[in-house]
């Protein structure tokens, strides 16, 4: 993990670093100050600008060590407490949204596996090729027209309390649904081919009991795909956020982008890989407690 999240702190920087525009003269159009040569020294020297690009990586790098991510060139707070502000409605949405996934998505899938080629299963098939097609964009927005300005159940927009995450985490689940669903599906009919449950049938097993070894062996792929989308989740709620208003940590990188904030943006980079890191770790570990094969060969 150390030196992934090194190569990727480089690359990050790097590529900030290449940018054409000025980070002095953003800066100081972010914050309406008129634009001179004393204003653009006065302002180089302030953020910190006039070391090669190499020693800022350096400090920049030790800095995230201790946690901090550097001052942000809109605001001047730390991007840290920005981001800390921003990440708990984020958080809290792809929490929602990981339990409509988790619940539906695999509840979905085990049931058109178990009932295939049912009428069941072709229904849940054709919701799950429509939800697939549509953009995320336009689900929301059909969502809001129905149960916000329609029906006058939801919040349209803005952060008023737990019902203020029932569309948007809707809205985010949606695809992923679809793909669990479908991968869930599948994976359980290649299973069912397997010599273990001929060898189980043959025993005389109960049919509940060789279902479910079917599931717990079909669960190991979707767990690590699921912990692969997890990050993709947090990083994905940019466009949902932005749809319903809520403070989280897409719109503050949607506004980072527009005002050309350097820290922000390598800092919301930086903490997407970390998380992609952690939780493909967190998946392998999981998959490994499930399955005594892979802990015996330890």
């Amino acid at each position: 993990m150390v030196p992934l999240l090194i190569g990727i702190s480089f690359i990050t920087f790097l590529l900030m670093n290449l940018s054409p525009s000025d980070p002095a003269e953003v800066a100081l159009r972010v914050n309406e100050i008129t634009v001179t040569p004393e204003a653009l020294v006065q302002m180089k020297e302030e953020l910190g600008l006039n070391a090669p690009w190499y020693e800022r990586y350096v400090l920049w790098l030790k800095g995230i060590l201790h946690g901090d991510f550097g001052l942000s060139y809109a605001t001047k707070t730390p991007v840290v407490q920005e981001i800390t502000q921003a990440l708990s409605i984020t958080l809290l949405l792809a929490l929602v949204t990981l339990v409509l996934i988790v619940c539906v998505g695999f509840g979905l899938g085990i049931v058109c596996a178990l009932y295939e080629g049912s009428w069941s299963d072709k229904l849940i098939r054709f919701f799950v090729f429509v939800s697939t097609a549509m953009p995320s964009f336009w689900q929301g927005l059909l969502l809001v027209w129905l149960f916000s300005l329609h029906l006058n159940l939801l919040p349209t927009s803005g952060f008023v309390g737990l019902e203020s995450m029932i569309l948007p985490s809707l809205t985010l689940s949606l695809s992923y649904i679809s793909t669990y669903a479908r991968m869930m599906r599948n994976t359980m009919i290649e299973t069912k081919e397997e010599l273990f449950v001929l060898y189980a049938k043959a025993r005389g097993l109960r049919e509940s009991v060789i279902n479910w070894h079917i599931i717990n062996n079909a669960l190991r792929p979707c767990i690590i795909a699921l912990g692969m989308s997890i990050p993709k989740l947090i990083a994905g709620t940019v466009v949902v956020e932005n749809i319903f208003g809520l403070s989280g940590i897409g719109r503050l990188c949607v506004h980072a982008i527009f005002s050309r904030d350097y820290p922000m943006i390598q800092a919301y980079v930086f903490l997407m890989a970390c998380l992609f890191i952690l939780f493909n770790l967190c998946a392998d570990v999981f998959v490994r407690s499930l399955d005594p094969r892979l802990r015996k060969s330890l």
